[in-house]
């Protein structure tokens, strides 16, 4: 992992502090007497102003000439001066404020709220806190807001140490130490590795990409070619510059904080899969249909409808026939997929989805006893599956209730895991070309087999690799291999090639 220094104005702005090696006065750092060459350095700027040409202005500049990560970057601290940039899309601002704010103030007309890396004591802010840091990355902001006809964002200001009482540097001692852990507690000896990636996931995620021993298995692979895969989540948002690469192992979705990981991954010059671009273009069936038909690759028969255009809607049964399957454009694991038999049925699940999304897909009905997966890593096949539907159900995860079932129980169909080479020519040949229509990433292609036909139904950004499962032919060699490609593109990276 990479060094980090902490640099302050004075001295004397770390006082109420324990005393650290990592804390350097803003002079030692622009003379350029910190850090060895080479060394990878994460810069924590704390100076009192980061006004254009200031001193704190200069830290973060040189800091990016020097190549090392700085927290602000000079992009941040020139946002922060642009107003225009502060319509960050914040749902339900008014009400959120209004639970926060007491009820003797509710004349309040303007009221600010400081904000230590993303963090506040204000639980009813705490996600828009975070959503600010994430689009501003500053160590200490100060958001002011203003209450006309509803509550908006008047400012975003970056605020100086020296500033804070004693209530506020408790809570940014608190929020820093989360930031970095290893500032204050001595690290565990660890070897040194050619690389960190930083593999996101979710301990708590219900149906997530990859299971525990999948995960260990990545960090193992990684281990076996010089690269350190370290497990992070949603609040390492602000960490992400330390590492090389990022390995999304989240369910993503374009408006989550995966998608902000990518987008920010991306722009910081990172090896990143799920890149934002794939997630864009995999994560909503309406665009992915359309993808997949400009490029003449045979999908089933599909008709957008939308939620005020009830002739179309009424028109469905006479162009697919009946059953019809109904979809929301960002479902994933079989979820927001409803299959009718009856006009009656139609007309109830387009209210219900209607509910949730302006446009629907509706999808003529295709029943196979299983579906084909098939694994596909910079163009290349990697693995092929067989998933059984559900027992009794026909899709492969069955979302309905049970009787003496637990709440949240999802039941799912069996597996079979087949060489590339045993897997019908026709399927992976689709497949890599479905593939290659949204990039040269990981994905897994779903396509079904009727008699002579061979349909896409969709391409994942961020397939399934289950222990057990995906890698049950490959073994550890579906882990290596993928490690291998993030290696590939980080010596590419390092030497200046461009895929």
């Amino acid at each position: 992992m990479s060094r980090l220094v902490i640099v302050v104005e004075k001295p004397s702005d770390w006082g109420s502090y324990y005393p650290s090696d990592n804390v350097v006065a803003a002079a030692d750092y622009l003379r350029g007497d910190v850090g060895a060459e080479g060394e990878r350095t994460q810069v924590i700027n704390l100076c009192r102003s980061y006004k254009y040409m200031g001193t704190g202005y200069y830290v973060s500049l040189l800091a990016e000439a020097r190549g090392h990560k700085v927290i602000p970057s000079v992009r941040t601290i020139n946002d922060l001066r642009r107003r225009s940039l502060y319509g960050i899309d914040i749902e339900d601002l008014n009400t959120q404020l209004g639970k926060f704010l007491p009820e003797g103030s509710r004349d309040a007309s303007d009221f600010g709220l400081l904000v230590y890396f993303g963090r506040t004591n204000y639980a009813p802010l705490e996600d828009l806190a975070q959503q600010v840091f994430e689009t501003f990355p500053c160590p200490v902001l100060r958001i002011e807001f203003e209450r006309q006809r509803v509550w908006q964002i008047a400012a975003i200001k970056p605020a100086g140490l020296h500033t804070l009482s004693d209530d506020q540097e408790d809570a940014f001692a608190n929020a820093l130490d989360a930031f970095s852990r290893k500032l204050w507690r001595k690290p565990r000896a660890r070897r040194k590795y050619r690389y960190d990636l930083a593999m996101l996931q979710d301990p708590n995620e219900v149906m997530p990409p990859s299971n525990k021993k999948a995960l260990k298995q990545f960090i193992e692979a990684g281990k076996e070619l010089d690269i350190e895969v370290d497990p992070i989540g949603k609040r390492d948002f602000a960490r992400l510059a330390e590492y090389d690469a990022l390995f999304i192992r989240e369910t993503t979705a374009i408006d989550n904080h995966t998608y902000r990981f990518a987008h920010r991954a991306d722009r910081e010059d990172m090896v990143v899969m799920d890149d934002p671009v794939s997630i864009l273009r995999c994560t909503n069936k309406i665009y992915l249909n359309d993808r997949l038909r400009s490029r003449k690759l045979p999908t089933p028969r599909t008709e957008i409808v939308f939620r005020d255009d009830a002739k179309k809607l009424a028109a469905l049964p006479d162009l697919l026939g009946l059953p019809i399957v109904l979809k929301i454009p960002d479902g994933s694991f079989s979820r927001g997929i409803h299959k009718v038999e009856t006009v009656e049925q139609l007309r109830a699940a387009a209210d219900q989805l209607f509910q949730q999304t302006a446009l629907l897909l509706a999808q003529e009905y295709l029943y196979t006893e299983f579906d084909w997966r098939v694994g596909v890593l910079d163009g290349e096949p990697l693995y092929a599956c067989q998933y059984f539907m559900s027992r009794g159900h026909w899709q492969i995860y069955d979302h309905a209730p049970k009787a003496g079932a637990a709440k949240g129980t999802v039941r799912s169909g069996g597996f079979k895991t087949l060489p590339i080479r045993e897997a019908p020519s026709e399927v992976v040949r689709l497949a890599t070309r479905a593939s290659n229509a949204i990039g040269n990433g990981l994905y897994g292609v779903d396509l079904k087999v009727v008699k002579d036909r061979t349909v896409i139904i969709e391409v994942n950004d961020n397939p399934s690799i289950d222990a057990g499962v995906e890698d049950a032919y490959l073994g550890e060699d579906l882990y290596r291999r993928i490690m291998s490609e993030f290696l590939r593109r980080l010596e590419r990276k390092r030497l200046g090639v461009r895929d």
